[in-house]
């Protein structure tokens, strides 16, 4: 069986993709983090709290 050549841009988007959303969420967890150590955990309970009862 033959290997399909992939393109070398194709393979730069692919990378950028996982970059961009590697940073994302890396951003995502330090938002967190920060307001878990600013806030407390009462904050993110309360948010749990409040979905859970939404979905009832």
């Amino acid at each position: 069986m033959r290997e399909l050549a992939e393109d070398p841009r194709s393979a730069s988007l692919r990378r950028m993709t996982f970059i961009a959303l590697g940073t994302f969420f890396a951003v995502l967890l330090a938002a967190s983090l920060a307001l878990w150590a600013k806030l407390g955990t009462v904050v993110f309970f309360e948010t749990v709290r409040a979905g859970i009862a939404y979905c009832f």
